[in-house]
């Protein structure tokens, strides 16, 4: 006479512990590297007396570095393309608002043909980003 025992049963339940502890260890992983990557576009800015904006949304901003290349955010974009990538990127935004940040080492001329071709996507308002005058002393003192 044979006796059955429940030991061969195939068990059904997933053990999510590990699971939990590998999910736990990325996050950390992820939030400590994650301020690691921002990156951004080194640009040295014009001082101006003007208060800074106060904004809740994300910006579209137009950047000229001192090298004279375009940078939509973080993106570098050739100048002959900036028209056509602004105006695909402001057919989904319901306003036309874009910021525009220039190295104040460029030429006058640079930075003016890349306003107009700014202004030739469709962009109805266009806000330069300076420094307020106080900061730019402030850094020119620790130097």
């Amino acid at each position: 006479m044979a006796i059955e025992t429940n030991s061969d049963r195939l068990m059904s339940d997933i053990n999510v512990t590990p699971f939990v502890d590998v999910m736990l260890v990325l996050l950390v992983i992820f939030m400590v590297t994650a301020p690691m990557m921002m990156q951004g576009v080194d640009v040295a800015l014009p001082a101006a007396t003007a208060k800074p904006l106060v904004t809740q949304k994300e910006n579209l901003v137009i950047t000229v570095d001192k090298e004279q290349k375009v940078h939509i955010n973080d993106y570098a974009v050739e100048v002959d393309f900036l028209r056509d990538k602004l105006s695909k990127i402001l057919e989904n935004r319901p306003d036309r608002e874009v910021y525009f940040r220039a190295d104040k080492d460029v030429p006058y001329g640079v930075v003016v043909n890349v306003m107009a071709e700014i202004k030739a996507a469709g962009v109805e308002k266009l806000g330069m980003v300076t420094i307020p005058v106080e900061e730019e002393q402030r850094r020119q003192q620790r130097r």
